[in-house]
């Protein structure tokens, strides 16, 4: 059954400011359709990564075939492959042509467990989901879903979930990223405080 659109988030709550939207995306449900069943889990850690000025950016160097749905619209899934092995989903932020988007670190599993566990060899626990890697291959996510529209995909796509109240969202400095000095210490990684899914700990 398709995603209603009560419960889907829709192009306005993507195309605002990346760092409220990273905060705002805590606690919703990324949902991945794979013939008739779900897969899901509820957003529990991500990073913003904000415009062609922070060095930490794909997008830093300017638009390119691998980044160019960062400069698309809002509301689009920029899936990248790194180190020849692994996927990392990230969901576009702001307005077109501004390059932004937010990161999708970890997920608390909520629907599908037994699909997770096959695609991820086994694995079970925090094991599933904690990492940008490993919730993808949870998933089943791949470039495939790069530039998909969330909005109106019926593969991937976001639902409203829990509220997660700012008591209870923690921020830091993002995890392994290259650039300047500012790209390594802004505090635009979010997550859910105490979380056993979160990646960072």
């Amino acid at each position: 059954m398709p995603a209603s659109d009560i419960d889907r988030l829709q192009r306005s709550f993507y195309a605002r400011n990346t760092l409220t939207v990273a905060r705002e995306m805590l606690g919703q449900r990324l949902v991945r359709k794979l013939g008739a069943h779900r897969i899901a889990g509820r957003i529990v850690e991500v990073e913003a990564y904000v415009g062609e000025g922070d060095t930490a950016c794909h997008a830093a160097r300017g638009r390119t075939a691998r980044n160019a749905v960062m400069f698309g619209p809002a509301g689009h899934a920029y899936v990248y492959f790194i180190y020849g092995m692994h996927h990392c989903f990230n969901v576009v932020t702001e307005q077109e042509g501004y390059a932004a988007a937010v990161l999708v670190r970890a997920l608390e599993p909520l629907e599908g467990l037994g699909s997770m566990r096959r695609h991820r060899g086994g694995r079970d626990g925090v094991e599933l989901t904690n990492g940008p890697a490993k919730l993808c291959s949870a998933l089943a996510i791949d470039r495939a879903l790069n530039g998909a529209d969330l909005v109106t995909s019926e593969e991937a796509w976001l639902e409203r979930d829990a509220l997660v109240g700012e008591s209870d969202i923690a921020e830091g400095p993002r995890i392994g990223v290259h650039g300047d000095e500012r790209a390594q210490t802004v505090p635009w990684r979010f997550w859910v405080a105490g979380n056993p899914y979160v990646s960072g700990r």
